[in-house]
């Protein structure tokens, strides 16, 4: 999809304004609060890409910051945390995990209809299709999937406490609660018949493991295409960075590899860090494997089918760079086969009601049926 054309500040919501902001609330909020990020006119473009929360560039004057908001209408409850979100990448700036600088959170819906926050404008890319990743060569795209896990490694071993989050979850009890919240949401998401999502639900609720690394701190949705990244010649050292790229770059040296920002926090919290690998290996070896049967309008650049390596290689490499205890996955793959599939059938239900933006979402209910096929498949493993 091209992205929008920019829209002005100065006609209000009704004139020429992206949906989902005023630009003449959002300009008067700057003027008193950050005016160097005020200055006329204050620019602004939809980014495309996501399919959850929303995602603006605003230019103004010399300056260029993202805005992150929750999605329009239909909004699952706790799902869309702006707050969360610009405290833990508020909180992370001092580590190694790469991270884009906070500059402000407004929690006042009167501005522009819901809370939002803006953070710096990292250079990167986030490899999202196919049409990004065949370009690369293999030697990249195992480059970049091991930076990917290297990037995963570091969050995970961020003491929570040394940078402030020690209240940022509540980490006893966190797998089974993870299982009564998305199944809470897919109660509020519910608008046609789903085949086998109750009796996952069930599964999973009865067969939780007992959680022996709780305590981490869990991004929640950790993939390839929450990160940007850069791929080229001259890799970047960790911790280098380029002019407005994050502090504390992550890449293989010598590879023209490397992670400039984990993106999309606002489901992070203290957990169990399985959750995030199994989550990862749903997209990547469930919606992006060869001999997988599924067709992938959320991502198509991910996973073995893309080129990369197997799930299984990303384990390993993760294991080797982390004190996290990996055992078998098969639970925790179940449960981030019923989180997306809740996922997108919130995003399918927002779809019908008219209430999501950019293109790519009427396809989106069609994932839910074999996630929840897979996830039966995985729960009952041993």
């Amino acid at each position: 999809m091209t992205d929008p054309a920019d829209a002005d500040a100065g006609g209000g919501a009704g004139a020429g304004a992206p949906t989902g902001l005023d630009l003449d609330r959002l300009a008067a909020y700057l003027a008193a609060r950050r005016p160097e990020l005020a200055a006329a006119p204050l620019r602004a473009r939809l980014i495309a890409g996501g399919k959850s929360n929303l995602t603006y560039l605003l230019r103004s004057g010399g300056h260029e910051v993202v805005l992150r908001r929750p999605p329009l209408g239909h909004v699952l409850t706790t799902a869309h945390d702006m707050a969360r979100e610009h405290r833990i990448i508020s909180a992370l700036a001092p580590t190694a995990v790469p991270v884009p600088e906070a500059l402000l959170f407004c929690s006042d819906t009167d501005v522009i209809g819901a809370p939002f926050y803006l953070m710096e404008k990292v250079d990167g890319e986030v490899f999202r299709s196919r049409s990004q990743t065949d370009p690369l060569t293999d030697g990249q795209r195992r480059d970049l999937a091991t930076a990917m896990m290297d990037t995963l490694a570091a969050l995970h071993a961020v003491e929570p406490a040394a940078v402030g989050l020690a209240d940022f979850g509540r980490p006893e009890g966190f797998l089974g609660r993870q299982v009564r919240r998305w199944a809470g949401q897919l109660d509020q998401s519910r608008s046609r018949p789903l085949p086998g999502v109750d009796e996952l639900r069930d599964a999973l609720a009865g067969s939780v493991p007992e959680g022996a690394n709780a305590g981490r701190i869990v991004h929640g949705d950790y993939r390839l295409d929450n990160l940007l990244a850069t791929v080229g010649t001259g890799a970047t050292a960790p911790g280098q960075g380029a002019p407005g790229a994050a502090t504390g770059t992550l890449g293989a040296p010598g590879a023209g590899v490397s992670v400039r920002a984990v993106l999309d926090w606002e489901m992070a919290t203290l957990g169990d860090p399985l959750a995030d690998l199994g989550l990862l290996l749903t997209y990547w070896s469930v919606l992006g494997d060869s001999d997988a049967a599924v067709d992938n309008p959320v991502a198509d650049g991910l996973g073995p089918r893309a080129g990369f390596p197997s799930g299984a290689e990303l384990i390993d490499r993760y294991a080797g760079r982390s004190d996290v205890d990996v055992g078998p996955l098969h639970w925790h793959v179940a449960l981030g086969c019923f989180k997306l599939a809740v996922i997108c059938e919130g995003i399918h239900y927002r779809h019908t009601l008219g209430q999501t933006l950019g293109g790519g979402f009427d396809r989106i209910g069609e994932l839910v049926a074999p996630l929840v096929e897979h996830g039966l498949r995985a729960v009952r493993e041993k």
